[in-house]
């Protein structure tokens, strides 16, 4: 088995995402220390420094957690943009199963993106329910969604932002640069 820890480095996606995004939306993407956190320019919160840009902090130098902020942002709209963690109700690990119902409800979108943009690459991809501490519940329905989801994606395309992320990352690990070529299976989930 070969060693990706060279190929899929947290550095690359800082470097993508800040040709991409900086100049245009004033964003950028942090490596943090611990729970993943949107912060709009000019907020303070907790231990993180008021700055100039909007910054998208992903946990410990994760490439796969950079991913999936960056998903997270690429959904959100201008107004969400402007709001602490987009404004989203989040309850931390340790979720009832109706609490987990209305976390995947609003992860299904975001985790559609994730899939997209490791697809782009070339790294592995699994859906996250996020709840190891909570009640248990059944995978199965919110990875169909997800599943369901790309789908969805793949015919109706993605929003420019997701789109101009997604072709950066083929063109950097040099896979389909077609969204249309790319192939998924809810199998691999």
């Amino acid at each position: 088995m070969s060693d990706d820890s060279n190929l899929y480095d947290y550095r690359d996606l800082i470097q993508l995402f800040d040709s991409c995004f900086f100049d245009k939306f004033n964003t950028k993407l942090v490596k943090g220390q611990h729970e993943p956190i949107y912060i709009p320019a000019g907020s303070v919160v907790d231990e993180y420094p008021r700055q100039n840009w909007h910054q998208i902090l992903f946990a410990h130098g994760f490439f796969r957690s950079a991913l999936h902020e960056v998903a997270h942002w690429l959904v959100a709209g201008a107004a969400r943009r402007h709001q602490v963690d987009y404004g989203y109700w989040y309850q931390a690990d340790g979720r009832t199963a109706s609490e987990q119902a209305i976390f995947e409800q609003v992860e299904v979108k975001p985790q559609a993106i994730e899939w997209v943009l490791t697809q782009a690459c070339g790294h592995a991809f699994s859906v996250s329910v996020d709840n190891l501490e909570g009640e248990a519940t059944d995978p199965l329905p919110f990875k169909r969604a997800v599943y369901q989801q790309v789908l969805t994606l793949q015919s109706t395309g993605l929003n420019a932002r997701a789109e101009r992320f997604r072709w950066a990352l083929a063109q950097h690990y040099g896979t389909a640069l077609s969204f249309a070529d790319m192939h998924f299976s809810v199998s691999e989930l």
